[in-house]
């Protein structure tokens, strides 16, 4: 493994209730996190960050995909999927950037659920016990608005100012009660709407 690795953390919830209303089943979301050091802490402003990347990025990604496989009891319990990374507060929002938006790491979780989505993702700089935000879509239909669905964590000690953590979202579902359609219906109602105008 190129990057050195401090800790991997794991988070997991179930929501059963929302709303008042039990859903039909719980909605299990899960997130695994891994805390690496920064390859490119104390060097000044690094120019080319692809040695770190080509080293480093598709093995972490693969790591960190078994992991959350098995979390999630299977690749095909898998229905929305997200990424995100935060670098610690001595390095720089491009240096989380640079780990998680390669295909060396992503392709791995794209090809472990067959996914046709874009991986959604957040990335910014924060201080140990920061707020992690992991967006997520449904990894075949970008339009699905029911897995519109963001899993927040936080690790108590990480990141450190020299640090980056790199975190996997899944759920095995949408939210627990969607009711707001998807964009395809809101695509056809604006076209039917400006039908009807340009016949008045």
């Amino acid at each position: 493994m190129a990057f050195n690795i401090r800790k991997v953390c794991t988070y997991i919830e179930e929501t059963h209730i929302e709303g008042g209303k039990a859903g039909e089943k719980p909605i299990r979301m899960a997130g695994v996190a891994v805390v690496i050091e920064n390859p490119w802490h104390g060097k000044g402003f690094v120019e080319n960050l692809r040695p770190e990347i080509i080293d480093g990025c598709s093995e972490l990604g693969a790591l960190i995909v078994d992991k959350l496989c098995a979390v999630m009891g299977g690749s095909e319990n898998i229905e929305a999927y997200g990424k995100a990374a935060v670098v610690g507060v001595e390095g720089e929002i491009e240096h989380a950037s640079a780990v998680i938006h390669t295909l060396r790491f992503g392709n791995h979780y794209r090809e472990a659920v067959n996914a046709k989505s874009y991986l959604s993702f957040t990335n910014k700089r924060g201080s140990a016990g920061t707020s992690i935000q992991i967006p997520m879509m449904h990894k075949d239909d970008e339009g699905m608005r029911s897995h519109y669905i963001t899993l927040e964590m936080k690790i108590e000690d990480a990141p450190a100012a020299n640090e980056i953590v790199v975190v996997l979202g899944a759920s095995d579902g949408g939210r627990v009660h969607p009711r707001i359609g998807n964009r395809y219906i809101d695509l056809e109602e604006l076209a039917q709407e400006k039908a009807a105008r340009e016949q008045q």
